[in-house]
């Protein structure tokens, strides 16, 4: 498996991961009674801080999934998975490093370090997609 198809995997696990994460808080709390099956907010933040953080983490990788498996396919069916190919287990880790950073913290500095691991995903994400654009019109 190339290294872009395998970071497309990872991510969509990571994503999943977090959402069981979700549902096993949320059914723990409806077993024991603490709370209705139907009690729970979709931000998650009536539970705890961290059940918001896990939300939101959940969220902000179902927000940039597609867009990485897009440009991840898009390469690999072109032909052209030398573009993504050395950079694509950065992008991940900058998503790991992102989704671990949320989730530990809401704190000032955890929240500038979440922003720059973003940061290097955005980064990565439009180079891949301008190259991928670049090569389309040749």
């Amino acid at each position: 498996m190339s290294p872009s198809l395998l970071a497309a995997l990872l991510y969509a696990a990571l994503t999943l991961l977090l959402l069981m994460t979700i549902a096993a808080l949320r059914a723990t709390l409806v077993i024991t009674r603490q709370r209705a099956a139907d009690a729970f907010t979709p931000a998650g933040d009536d539970v705890s801080p961290f059940s918001g953080r896990l939300c939101r983490a959940h969220a902000n990788c179902c927000e940039n999934l597609p867009v990485f498996g897009v440009l991840v396919v898009t390469a690999a069916l072109g032909g052209h998975a030398d573009i993504t190919d050395p950079t694509a287990l950065w992008v991940l880790a900058a998503r790991v490093g992102q989704t671990v950073t949320h989730l530990g913290s809401g704190r000032r500095r955890a929240i500038r370090l979440r922003f720059l691991f973003m940061l290097v995903q955005i980064a990565l994400l439009t180079t891949w997609a301008a190259r991928l654009l670049w090569v389309a019109m040749q």
